[in-house]
C-alpha cells in the first residue's frame, strides 16, 4: 500500500510556520533595535565623565557625576512635583469628562448624537496651537495666568479620550446594563458600578496617553505660565539647551531623569494598554 501523502504535506506546513515565526522574530528583534538604540546611546553617554570626549562606551571610569549636577541645576524634584500634579489633575478631568460623555454617545438616544459625535471627533484635527489666543486670553480675564490652573484647565477634555470611551462601551453588552435597571440601579449607578469597572483597559489606555503627553508637555507652561516656582520637567530640560555650547552627556543624564517615570509607568500598564486599544474597535 503506498504511503500517504498527507504526513509530507503536514511536515510541509509544520516548516513554513517556522519560517515565518522566525522571519517575524526576527523583523520584531530587528524593530526593537532600531526603536530602543536611540535611548542606548542617551544612556551610555549620561555616563561621559565630565571634561572627557564624548564616547559610546567611555574607557574612563563611568561617572555618576553628571546625573547629581543635572538633579540640582534642573531642580528636578520641584519640576517632578509640578508635573506629577499637572498630569495627574489632568488625567483625572478627562477620565471623568469622557467616560460621562463616552457614555452618553454611547447608550443614550437623543437628537443630534450623530451630530455631536462629528464634532468631538472634529476637535481631534485642530492643533492646540491654533487656539492658544483665545484660550490666553480666557485665561487671563479668569486671572488663572501663572497659577496650576493654567496648565490645567486648558486640557482637562479631549475629544480622543471622549472618542475611546465611547467605541470601548459599545462593545460591552447591553444586557448588562438592562439587568442593573431591573435590580434598580439609575444611569450613574450604571456607569459607576458596571461600565467603569468593565472598561478597565480602555481607562488605563486613557491614562497612559493623557498623563505621558501632558509630562512631556512644554508648549502649556512656556506659554501661560513666568513663575520659578511653576517649572515642569520639560521646562527644566529647556534650561540645559544653550545657545552656542551644549554639554551633552549632563544633557543626556537630564533626559535620562526626566524619561524614567513615563517609562516605568508605562511598563506597569502596558498590558492593560494593548488591551484597551486592541479591543477599542470602531463601531457605528
Amino acid at each position: 500500500m503506498p504511503d500517504s501523502p498527507f504526513p509530507k504535506l503536514m511536515s510541509n506546513s509544520n516548516q513554513n510556520l517556522k519560517s515565518a515565526d522566525f522571519f517575524s522574530l526576527a523583523g520584531l528583534i530587528l524593530g526593537a533595535v532600531i526603536v530602543l538604540s536611540p535611548l542606548f546611546v542617551v544612556f551610555l553617554t549620561s555616563f561621559v565623565p565630565p571634561g572627557s570626549n564624548i564616547e559610546i562606551l567611555p574607557k574612563n571610569n563611568w561617572s555618576l557625576g553628571n546625573y547629581q549636577d543635572a538633579w540640582h541645576r534642573g531642580k528636578f524634584l520641584l519640576a517632578f512635583a509640578n508635573s506629577t500634579l499637572v498630569a495627574i489633575a489632568v488625567t483625572a478631568f478627562q477620565i471623568v469628562t469622557s467616560a460621562l460623555a463616552g457614555y452618553a454617545l454611547a447608550r443614550l438616544k437623543f437628537r443630534g448624537r450623530q451630530a455631536l459625535l462629528l464634532v468631538v471627533l472634529a476637535t481631534l484635527v485642530i492643533p492646540f496651537q491654533l487656539l492658544v489666543i483665545p484660550i490666553f486670553l480666557v485665561l487671563k480675564w479668569g486671572h488663572l495666568i501663572n497659577t496650576y490652573g493654567a496648565l490645567i484647565l486648558p486640557t482637562a477634555v479631549n475629544g480622543f479620550g471622549i472618542f475611546l470611551l465611547r467605541q470601548y462601551f459599545q462593545t460591552i453588552p447591553v444586557e448588562l446594563e438592562e439587568a442593573a435597571t431591573i435590580d434598580g440601579a439609575n444611569r450613574l449607578q450604571i456607569l459607576w458600578q458596571v461600565m467603569l469597572p468593565l472598561a478597565r483597559p480602555a481607562l488605563v489606555t486613557l491614562f497612559l496617553f493623557t498623563f505621558i503627553a501632558e509630562w512631556n508637555d512644554l508648549f502649556k507652561p512656556l506659554v501661560f505660565t513666568t513663575r520659578p516656582e511653576l517649572r515642569t520637567v520639560q521646562l527644566a530640560l529647556a534650561e540645559f539647551q544653550e545657545q552656542f555650547t551644549n554639554n551633552w552627556p549632563l544633557m543626556m543624564a537630564a533626559v535620562t531623569i526626566a524619561t524614567v517615570p513615563v517609562m516605568v509607568l508605562f511598563l506597569i500598564g502596558q498590558r492593560q494598554f494593548i488591551r484597551g486599544i486592541a479591543t477599542t474597535g470602531i463601531k457605528n
